[in-house]
């Protein structure tokens, strides 16, 4: 399979117009002017989302021959899922397309994963199932370890929105990896633990700090509700 490089643009490649040409090759049902849309405003940054999201994650264990086989995979799945992008409730192209993308990439990476991450099927990785689910009041160790599932899931799922820069996004995953693998961590020490960040994200410590307090301040006030309501939904 041969991949065409689009040619160098600027480095805005999904910008408000991008998002404006998803609506208009939404609302025509013209063959020939979706193709000349889709080529024209839209192939570039799609091309783009999917490079950036596969070399910042480091999605690079796959089933495919090479990386840019994966990238074309991903790209013909936004593009069979660009129909159900609807800006009227609120979304926004660039995170919704992201957020598809990260998800397929995920399912993709499962086998590289020693603890089975419990996401949505690749049929409904764009429906919003509003992020709760009901247990009851025990709150064993049992209880907490779902929970702590629930909570990594969740964060994976939205991280574009929850941090949309792009460099804390980086963090946040290297930071959710250690949640995803943690009964097969042996040192929970937590220089060895900013050191294992570090190997993946290269910034300094107060850096760090900071995406873990976010993910901290998520992972209190939900737990908290946790505790009082006897069901996990994220908010």
């Amino acid at each position: 399979m041969i991949v065409m490089t689009p040619p160098k643009k600027s480095k805005n490649y999904f910008t408000q117009d991008t998002e404006k040409a998803i609506v208009k090759y939404n609302n025509t049902s013209d063959f020939d002017e979706k193709n000349r849309i889709y080529h024209k405003e839209i192939h570039y940054a799609f091309f783009k989302l999917t490079e950036n999201i596969i070399h910042t994650f480091k999605f690079y264990h796959t089933e495919v021959d090479n990386i840019e086989d994966l990238q074309h995979e991903v790209i013909t799945f936004l593009l069979s899922k660009i129909h159900k992008f609807d800006p009227s409730k609120g979304a926004k192209a660039y995170s919704y397309f992201g957020t598809i993308a990260k998800r397929y990439l995920i399912l993709s990476n499962q086998k590289i994963y020693k603890k089975k991450i419990d996401i949505s099927p690749i049929d409904d990785v764009d429906q919003d199932d509003n992020d709760s689910y009901t247990i009851d009041n025990d709150h064993s160790v049992e209880k907490l370890s779902l929970y702590i599932d629930k909570f990594t899931d969740y964060c994976t799922e939205n991280i574009f929105e929850l941090f949309p820069k792009e460099q804390d996004a980086k963090i946040a995953d290297a930071v959710l990896e250690l949640f995803r693998k943690r009964e097969y961590l042996d040192v929970f020490n937590k220089k060895a633990l900013y050191i294992f960040i570090r190997e993946q994200v290269d910034v300094k410590t107060p850096k760090i700090t900071k995406v873990i307090d976010d993910l901290y301040d998520i992972f209190k006030c939900n737990y908290i509700s946790y505790i009082e309501n006897g069901y996990i939904k994220f908010e």
